[in-house]
């Protein structure tokens, strides 16, 4: 049986490392605005700091003390990032490391402080820069312009996100490879599982799995399948003994019976119409029998040999041919070759004999039987259809169990054995039996497991 490798696994594992990712994305994304926040707040004291130390010189010896502080400080702003420029009334620089105020910048009144700093550009150093400043026009008349360049937080900011992007490839990288790995962990735990499952859908009970049981989730999971599959094993077994016995302790007696009344003498209808009931009554318990043998062997592979499917179906379609024509059916078969398996003769001819028969039985004159067989990709299907009287609903669900027959067929001469039997040796095949929904009639379609290609 072909399965999805580890899709649900995967995905729950991908799953998972998608969350993982976001979430650690999310508290990158928080760090990197804590930080830019950090930075700005540090380029607000910088500048803060900056401007108090002009406001004190300014408050003491006015314009000179100022003009003489920022040409002192402007020997070093190329280290520092900082523009200074302090105009006279009429425009002319008085001080400063830049020539002209910058274009869009209007002075403000007020106290030489970093209340309402101002964010703009300008080409200081050959290269188009961001600055944050305080611009004010101090009494008397003079333009000043204080600002600290934003090249150092941007830079620090460029740098962290470059990092949380290598960072996020990363963590992307080994969360798929975590993800994977732990796949394809739990996956060789679930495929031990599934092919026990295979195993003992195949029929076959004693399956077990192999080696110790780890002290997890799994291997309690394989103890409690193992209990299980005990217990199933021991009623099944249970149930076949007191089936066998049944069918061979009653069967002896009635032989017995049959054969002392063939002696008798007395009425020959009455005593051959006994005998016959005996006779019926013998081959249920052979049919018990049959069905209790193929169910016990179902899910091995010993008696199995290749065979051809489509020459054991034309086959039995030959046999009944006749009976078919007899009663004026529509009757053919549509076979591909060649449709080999791993099967019993005897069995599979059984099989396709007890479906036609059935066909047979229940079908009218102007009914049709179609028998096909053809190769799928993974099976071969065979189906079995007719255009007789078909099986009522309420009973579609039981046609497979011991002794079903709808109300309706009680007349009809049978014991309700042959399609248990069917399922029986379909399961003793590996076989699949699906009763399809049609508009009239029966059909039925069993699908065959190709034989291995080491066999072929």
């Amino acid at each position: 049986m072909r399965r999805p490798r580890g899709k649900a696994s995967l995905r729950l594992a991908l799953g998972l490392s998608a969350l993982l990712i976001v979430f650690s994305l999310g508290a990158m994304a928080l760090q990197y605005r804590a930080t830019a926040a950090e930075l700005e707040r540090r380029e607000r004291v910088l500048l803060t700091a900056d401007l108090a130390g002009l406001a004190a010189l300014y408050d003491q010896r006015r314009i000179i003390a100022l003009r003489q502080a920022m040409e002192f400080r402007s020997v070093a702003a190329p280290e520092t990032g900082m523009l200074y420029l302090l105009e006279g009334k009429d425009g002319a620089k008085l001080a400063g490391n830049i020539e002209a105020w910058p274009d869009g910048l209007t002075p403000t009144t007020g106290p030489i402080d970093a209340t309402e700093p101002v964010t703009f550009m300008l080409d200081a150093t050959g290269t188009p820069q961001a600055y944050i400043g305080v611009a004010r026009e101090l009494r008397g008349g003079f333009p000043m312009l204080v600002a600290r360049s934003r090249a150092p937080t941007e830079d620090a900011l460029a740098a962290t996100r470059a990092q949380i992007f290598a960072t996020a490839i990363v963590l992307i990288g080994l969360s798929l490879v975590a993800g994977w790995l732990a796949s394809r962990f739990v996956m060789r735990r679930i495929d031990r599982l599934n092919k026990l499952a295979d195993q003992v859908a195949a029929g076959d009970l004693s399956a077990r799995l192999p080696g110790p049981r780890a002290d997890d989730e799994f291997g309690a999971l394989e103890r409690h399948i193992h209990t299980m599959l005990d217990r199933i094993g021991h009623l099944t077994r249970a149930h076949g003994r007191l089936s066998d016995t049944i069918a061979h302790e009653l069967r002896t007696p009635l032989n017995r019976i049959q054969g002392k009344l063939e002696r008798l003498d007395g009425d020959p209808e009455a005593v051959a119409a006994v005998s016959s009931e005996i006779r019926g009554t013998v081959r249920i318990f052979d049919s018990l029998l049959e069905i209790s043998s193929a169910e016990a062997a179902s899910g091995g592979g010993t008696g199995l040999v290749p065979v051809s499917l489509s020459k054991i179906t034309r086959e039995v379609a030959e046999l009944y041919e006749p009976l078919a024509e007899e009663k004026a059916l529509e009757y053919g078969a549509v076979l591909q070759d060649p449709c080999m398996v791993l099967g019993d003769r005897n069995l599979i001819a059984q099989l396709l004999s007890n479906l036609v028969d059935n066909a047979i039985k229940f079908c009218r004159e102007g009914d049709a039987i179609t028998l096909s067989l053809e190769e799928g990709a993974d099976r071969h299907v065979l189906n079995i259809s007719d255009t007789g009287p078909g099986v009522p609903e309420e009973a579609r669900e039981a046609v497979f169990e011991r002794f079903a027959r709808a109300e309706r067929d009680r007349e009809v001469a049978g014991h309700g054995l042959g399609l248990a039997l069917v399922r029986a040796i379909a399961t003793r095949h590996g076989a699949k039996l699906r009763v399809l929904d049609v508009k009239k009639g029966f059909s039925i379609e069993i699908s065959w497991p190709k034989l291995p290609a080491d066999m072929g």
